[in-house]
């Protein structure tokens, strides 16, 4: 490796292999577009439910894997984003349109329950975003226009059920997409430079001068916007909500610790291979019953010992390989050949004295 010198380092922000990216990202979506038309009915409404994995997982790492802020009460996202399908759809937008307002608003939410949540640190930040998760719980069971206790299915609602499980994959492949690459571009941005500098330590970035709190802001209600989208996809899928109970439970936010835990946390790449897994697991194994979670438990553990760094990051630091490039290389350029002393030092000058002194020494010879 060269040596590094002033002013002979670049900043390589991986361009071309951002580009490569692109195109190959652009012909899948293509291809997951085309799917319903190829797969039945029953195949795609199976990837709807890893699609919005994929989206929970992604939400989560941002908090935790970018930002550091470990969250346990996600669900509190997920619930109103799927009784705000019902509230919009009440006032006259058609189901999917409302699961998109929805969204906005609860951002809004966020962005308020931030200024409470922010309050705490570490441990305790976690407890409250559950506690934050079950108080919300308790209002919404209250109105019972939203079926109180009891869950409620969508009234209007596509009546076709082909039509309807290809608009839901469609929005679900679409949230997706808006998930990974705003995810990505925020990542390769100054703010995810910023993001990274506070997860590993805060008060180091607050001392160069990272506004930590509006970032971590920025990432706290972009967590709940994707956490209320997938929300919106889980009501629309099963055309309802069974109960307040199930769309609130802490288990969403157990599955989304362990996907990013699998899969390798602090990588973009590492909660979808984590939510593959799990999906895998979920589609083969969950008849087993209590035996499922028991296996999920073991598979937590043994990765957590052996491969610390998950599956993608074991992968990354031994192949050294990356599918979205997403930080920066500092890139040492060659120093700069210097020139030879001997070739271009000047011949040295003797007088005309010296000269005809060595002349008549030789003649006297």
């Amino acid at each position: 490796m060269a040596d590094l010198v002033p002013g002979a380092v670049r900043v390589d922000r991986l361009r071309r292999r951002m580009i490569t990216v692109q195109i190959i990202g652009a012909g899948v979506i293509l291809l997951l577009a085309m799917a319903p038309y190829v797969f039945e009915p029953s195949v795609t409404s199976q990837w709807i439910k890893l699609f919005y994995l994929i989206t929970l997982a992604t939400s989560w790492n941002l908090l935790a894997g970018f930002a550091g802020m470990v969250s346990v009460g996600q669900q509190a996202y997920i619930g109103l984003g799927a009784y705000g399908v019902f509230v919009f759809n009440d006032l006259g937008l058609d189901p999917y349109t409302s699961a998109l307002v929805a969204s906005v608003v609860i951002g809004a939410v966020a962005f308020g329950l931030s200024f409470i949540a922010f309050r705490l640190r570490g441990g305790y930040f976690a407890i409250g975003t559950w506690v934050i998760a079950e108080a919300v719980r308790q209002i919404v069971i209250r109105f019972d226009s939203l079926g109180a206790g009891r869950g409620r299915g969508i009234e209007d609602y596509t009546a076709d059920p082909v039509l309807r499980n290809l608009f839901t994959y469609w929005l679900a492949l679409g949230i997706l997409v808006a998930t990974l690459i705003g995810s990505l571009f925020l990542l390769r941005s100054r703010m995810g430079v910023a993001l990274q500098s506070i997860r590993d330590n805060e008060v180091a970035a607050r001392a160069v001068g990272v506004d930590v709190t509006r970032a971590k802001r920025i990432v706290f209600v972009l967590a709940a916007v994707m956490a209320a989208l997938a929300g919106s996809v889980i009501c629309l899928q099963q055309i309802g909500v069974q109960s307040p109970s199930q769309i609130f439970s802490v288990s969403f936010s157990a599955f989304m610790v362990f996907m990013v835990l699998i899969g390798g946390i602090g990588t973009l790449e590492g909660p979808i291979i984590g939510a593959v897994v799990y999906y895998v697991m979920d589609l083969y194994f969950s008849q087993m019953g209590l035996w499922y979670l028991v296996v999920l438990g073991c598979l937590a553990i043994v990765v957590t010992l052996f491969l610390p760094r998950g599956l993608w990051g074991e992968l990354r630091a031994r192949f050294d390989i990356t599918l979205f490039p997403v930080g920066h290389r500092v890139v040492a350029l060659p120093r700069p050949a210097e020139p030879d002393a001997s070739a271009s030092a000047p011949a040295p000058r003797t007088s005309p004295r010296t000269d005809a002194t060595a002349t008549t020494a030789s003649t006297e010879g």
